[in-house]
């Protein structure tokens, strides 16, 4: 597991359902490729995916954001098809919220054997950028990287909000300004 691809979220709610996102929209034919040609080159692929369960309007993040999305074994919870993680994904991880405790489980166990980790997906401004901090601060020696191309935030400024955020902070961000949605 030297290297790996982390797709944040690209599920049906978050592209063209509950939270639908023009932008996200955009992106997609960026990220199938990027998750093609990650795999071709012996890449690690992990999907994540929002998981909520029926009672998400009285959680605190549903308090905050009350439009019910990703509910566990509905359609809207599901990775996009395009994206087609049955056949790239090595690992599906189910997250509850923002930044993913699975997640850190994975990078925390393959500490030793991971070079280099790069982030794509939704939304920049919350899921990603948490994700993105997250790996940093358990992997402080390692590539962590952001493809902006293939990143779609809840509005462009807060995409580019987030990309300045993860700069300061050390990540790498490449393809800054060369999002399908500009």
């Amino acid at each position: 597991m030297e290297k790996i691809l982390v797709v944040i979220d690209m599920q049906k709610d978050f592209i063209s359902g509950a939270l639908k996102n023009e932008d996200a929209m955009k992106i997609v034919p960026y990220v199938k490729e990027k998750i093609e040609d990650a795999k071709a080159k012996g890449w690690n692929i992990l999907f994540t995916k929002d998981t909520h369960e029926d009672d998400y309007m009285e959680t605190e993040e549903g308090k905050h954001l009350p439009v019910p999305h990703c509910i566990r074994n509905t359609d809207g919870w599901n990775i996009i098809d395009e994206l087609e993680a049955d056949k790239f994904a090595d690992e599906v991880i189910e997250k509850e919220t923002f930044g993913s405790t699975a997640l850190a489980e994975v990078f925390m166990k393959q500490k030793e054997n991971i070079k280099e980790v790069e982030f794509i997906g939704v939304c920049t401004d919350i899921c990603v950028i948490s994700n993105v901090l997250m790996a940093k601060a358990i992997l402080p020696n390692k590539k962590i990287r952001v493809d902006a191309a293939g990143c779609a935030g809840v509005t462009p400024q807060s995409h580019d909000t987030a990309i300045s955020a993860m700069e300061a902070c050390h990540i790498e961000v490449k393809n800054k300004e060369k999002e399908a949605w500009r």
